[in-house]
């Protein structure tokens, strides 16, 4: 028993780590994807196919391919191609950028949604009290959009901390990476990685009760 309580406490002290490239992640995707979902639903053919194709590329392929060409292949790009010599000095940096752009992808599905979710009479009554197009989007449609995409916001975020676990294959030290260092010293590999589910366990069961508490104070301020 002692064996397991010491592989989750080992899997613990790569909590700090996963949430805060999960929470960077989620955020630098919620910004882009913002304005990859206001490009998708442009007039513009050529910004809509562009934000189309993004979307595609990200959504369709897989984040561990997505870690590894920016943390090998684009140095080795940089190096063979224009004589370059890159490193990345930290490679917490390639999981803050990959999870970011990944998450980009679908946020801005998530955005895209809940932007055509809002009634079109909001619009119609925005404009004809004189609010320009930027205004309406920014008043009117984002303010009610968010509140419409917060429980997809939420399971994003919590489907992001489960998917940094593909971040230790580069080396970065977060839950996953703890237990398996933990499992090669001490030839415990069991407990190493059931103590590495419990800690996955725990955090996103708890996400999933902040996220449905949430859901329920906005649901009730409606009601309000």
């Amino acid at each position: 028993m002692a064996d397991y309580l010491h592989g989750i406490a080992v899997a613990a002290q790569g909590v700090p780590t996963t949430l805060i490239i999960s929470l960077v992640a989620v955020l630098a995707g919620l910004v882009i994807g913002l304005f990859v979902a206001i490009a998708k639903m442009s007039k513009h053919r050529v910004l809509r196919g562009i934000a189309t194709v993004y979307v595609d590329v990200l959504r369709g392929t897989p984040l561990m391919v997505q870690v590894l060409i920016l943390a090998y292949g684009l140095p080795n790009l940089l190096k063979s191609n224009f004589g370059i010599q890159f490193n990345w000095t930290h490679f917490i940096i390639v999981g803050f950028i990959a999870c970011g752009i990944n998450s980009s992808a679908y946020m801005a599905e998530i955005i895209r949604s809940g932007l055509q979710a809002v009634d079109i009479g909001q619009t119609e009554a925005a404009r004809s009290l004189g609010m320009s197009s930027r205004m309406t989007m920014r008043y009117v449609i984002v303010p009610q959009a968010f509140k419409i995409i917060v429980p997809a916001m939420g399971n994003e975020f919590i489907a992001l901390i489960k998917e940094t676990s593909i971040l230790s294959v580069v080396g970065i030290v977060e839950v996953t990476r703890r237990g398996t260092l933990w499992a090669s010293s001490s030839f415990l590999s069991f407990q190493a990685y059931i103590g590495v589910a419990v800690i996955y366990l725990i955090m996103t069961l708890t996400l999933a009760r902040l996220v449905s508490f949430v859901e329920r104070r906005l649901a009730q301020s409606d009601r309000g």
